[in-house]
């Protein structure tokens, strides 16, 4: 890659995501709700890859999300779960911010509709992303922990669901108050 990257720096876009990756990290480890069924947990890091994905795009959210939930899989003492977590949190961020970036390329320039197709399009990114991140751990917890893994199911939908919400408001008002993140897109 060139040093400088559709107008933005390298060097600039390979600290944000390392910030991105320590704050997911951090929401992932922070507040944290036991689920006694499978020793797993309910937390907020869906909150930073939303943001990454919608905030940030697609590749910025993959690697934030994957590696600073992995990291925190890690940290935490759950080092079995980073690889599912990598995946899960990474693929999730990937889905997210390819769906939601696909308005701006096809409308540039389509002013009358686009906050209506650009919220449109971030739902379904956050239906599609929230689906891969629940599927994974489902199928990673049958792996790693048997049957007990459904019972984290309805924990993980609405983990998504919450970090779905305030990922894509904490989006918004972060390009509000200071656009030029917009530029940060990757």
């Amino acid at each position: 890659m060139s040093e400088r990257q559709g107008g933005r720096s390298m060097a600039l876009l390979v600290a944000t995501i390392a910030v991105m990756t320590a704050v997911t990290a951090v929401f992932t480890i922070m507040i944290r709700v036991p689920i006694p069924a499978t020793k797993g947990y309910f937390n907020f890091s869906d909150v930073a890859v939303f943001f990454s994905a919608f905030g940030l795009g697609p590749f910025a959210a993959a690697i934030s999300g994957g590696l600073g939930t992995g990291l925190a899989d890690v940290i935490s003492g759950y080092a079995q779960w980073a690889p599912v977590s990598l995946l899960a949190h990474g693929l999730e961020g990937l889905a997210a911010g390819l769906i939601a970036g696909a308005f701006r390329k096809s409308a540039a320039g389509a002013a009358a509709g686009a906050s209506r197709g650009v919220a449109f399009l971030w739902i379904v990114g956050a239906i599609v992303g929230s689906a891969i991140m629940v599927g994974l751990y489902l199928v990673g917890g049958f792996v790693l922990e048997g049957g007990a893994a459904v019972t984290e199911l309805p924990f993980n939908v609405v983990q998504a669901a919450v970090g779905a919400v305030l990922g894509s408001l904490l989006a918004v008002l972060v390009h509000r108050a200071y656009p030029p993140v917009r530029e940060l897109r990757w």
